[in-house]
């Protein structure tokens, strides 16, 4: 039996750090510039995400870097660290793009990399991939998420034509983390604090209790966006099932789960307890 052809690699942006903010008190934003954003696609995708390659500076290696020969040569250690963020924007004519870290002090391998960022630092990424834009045919428009889905949320908003109504759930943990968001006139922005983070219903019982549309079945009705962590995710799409939200109107995933690097995260998607749909 002929092996399927290897996958060619993807091209890898090579982007240097323009400016970092601190937008809340754990969420950083790092404006990156380099010349190959220019053609840096997903422009049609609010909720466009990068891969973002970390190689250990030890050794001493210039990007862009090849990543099979990597895998194959360096021990499991030392090993890229690759890490998933949604752009929060990007312009390609001036060849500039803002990504948003959710940080937790030194916990995890990006976020503590984004508070420690400065001016003229490199970061390479891939992508990006996305399949979600709010539709401006659509009725009405539910957004829900916790701080890892607000840069899409914040995105989403900003495309939405001014006549859009919905409403969009933002569940944060403490005042603090609430933003000034952008958002047409008739969506109403709740932010939702939540301090008990083992809590995973929360966003669930949230959007159960909104006063969804008559017609919420009916073909161009309701579109959904609700991302974030992973089990709450699911208590959510067991909600949007239970209003009779139709499949195709629906975009859910998991961000990030409890309990949970990246890594396992990431390899647990391939599992049934990494899915979302049932």
């Amino acid at each position: 039996m002929t092996p399927p052809p290897a996958r060619k690699p993807r091209p890898q942006h090579v982007l240097t750090v323009e400016s970092t903010e601190q937008v809340g008190p754990h969420l950083v934003r790092v404006v990156l510039t380099g010349d190959s954003l220019v053609d840096l696609g997903g422009a049609d995708a609010t909720d466009a995400y990068v891969k973002l390659i970390f190689v250990d500076p030890e050794l001493g290696l210039e990007p862009p870097y090849d990543l099979a020969a990597l895998r194959e040569s360096l021990p499991a250690e030392r090993l890229p660290v690759t890490r998933t963020y949604t752009v929060r924007w990007a312009d390609r004519r001036s060849r500039r793009m803002a990504i948003d870290f959710v940080t937790h002090g030194d916990t995890g391998y990006a976020g503590p990399w984004a508070q420690q960022a400065k001016g003229g630092d490199r970061l390479v990424v891939t992508g990006p991939g996305g399949a979600y834009a709010p539709d401006e045919r659509t009725g009405w428009h539910l957004l829900a998420g916790d701080l890892s889905a607000v840069p899409a949320i914040a995105a989403a908003l900003e495309a939405m034509p001014a006549g859009a109504k919905g409403i969009a759930l933002l569940e944060v943990e403490g005042e603090d983390d609430v933003l000034p968001l952008e958002s047409p006139s008739a969506v109403d922005v709740r932010w939702l604090v939540n301090p008990d983070t083992d809590d995973i219903d929360f966003l669930a019982r949230a959007i159960d209790a909104v006063e969804w549309p008559a017609d919420v079945a009916a073909e161009g009705a309701v579109q959904v966006f609700a991302h974030g962590e992973r089990e709450s995710i699911k208590a959510v799409r067991r909600v949007l099932k239970g209003h009779g939200v139709p499949k195709g109107a629906i975009s859910v995933s998991g961000y990030w789960a409890r309990g949970r690097t990246e890594d396992v995260f990431q390899a647990e998607k391939r599992e049934p307890v990494g899915r979302i749909e049932a």
